[in-house]
C-alpha cells in the first residue's frame, strides 16, 4: 500500500484503520476542526444516532435532522457543522464550504424560517479530542489515514456508506482496506 503523507490538519479527514477496533473510532471518518500543538478535536461524521435534534433538545425548532455522535468527550453536549458561512454568525471555518458552530439563536431562527435545510448542517453529541503528540503517535502506529475533504461527502453521504466510499475513492491500494473484514477470525 503506497503511504498515506498528508498530515492532519485543521479541515482534513481522518479515516480510521480497518483494524482500529476502539468501539467510537472503528470503521470511523472524523472530521478535524482544530489541530495544532495544543492537540486536535475534531467530530465522527458516520457514527449516527437513534435520535433527530428535536428529541434531543427541547424546545428546538421543528426539523427533521439526524443526531450524530462526535466522540467520546463531553457526550452531552451539542455541536454543528454547516455549509451557511457568516449567515450564521460566530461561525468558524474549517475548509472550504465548511464551518464549525456559531450562534445557536440565528440557526434557530433559521430554521424556524425554513432558510437552511437538512443538506446544509449536522449535529453532534460529544466531540472526538487528542491531546498534543496523541494524534501523532496514533498515525505512527498506523490507526488512520489522512484524507482531503469532499463537502459533499461530509455532510450529504450516507453515514454507514462514508467510511467504505472514502477508502474506495483513494484508490486501489486504500479500496482493499474497505473490503477487510470487520470479525476477520469469523472467515
Amino acid at each position: 500500500m503506497a503511504p498515506n503523507n498528508l498530515k492532519p490538519k485543521k479541515g482534513r479527514l481522518l479515516i480510521s484503520k480497518p483494524y482500529l477496533h476502539d468501539p467510537y473510532f472503528k470503521r470511523s471518518v472524523v472530521l478535524l476542526t482544530e489541530h495544532n500543538k495544543e492537540g486536535s478535536v475534531g467530530f465522527i461524521l458516520n457514527k449516527q444516532v437513534d435520535l433527530n435534534i428535536g428529541e434531543a433538545i427541547e424546545e428546538f425548532p421543528e426539523f427533521e435532522s439526524k443526531l450524530f455522535l462526535g466522540g467520546p468527550v463531553e457526550k452531552d453536549s451539542l455541536y454543528y457543522i454547516h455549509t451557511m458561512g457568516d449567515t450564521i454568525s460566530d461561525s468558524v471555518q474549517i475548509a472550504k464550504g465548511i464551518y464549525w458552530g456559531g450562534n445557536f439563536e440565528v440557526l434557530k431562527v433559521l430554521i424556524e424560517n425554513k432558510k437552511i435545510k437538512q443538506s446544509e448542517l449536522k449535529f453532534f453529541m460529544g466531540y472526538s479530542g487528542w491531546s498534543s503528540d496523541q494524534l501523532a503517535h496514533e498515525l505512527k502506529n498506523d490507526s488512520w489515514i489522512v484524507a482531503d475533504i469532499n463537502k459533499t461527502d461530509i455532510i450529504n453521504d450516507l453515514p454507514e456508506n462514508l467510511w467504505a466510499n472514502l477508502l474506495r475513492g483513494m484508490g486501489k491500494d486504500y479500496a482493499v482496506l474497505a473490503n477487510f473484514p470487520e470479525h476477520p477470525s469469523l472467515n
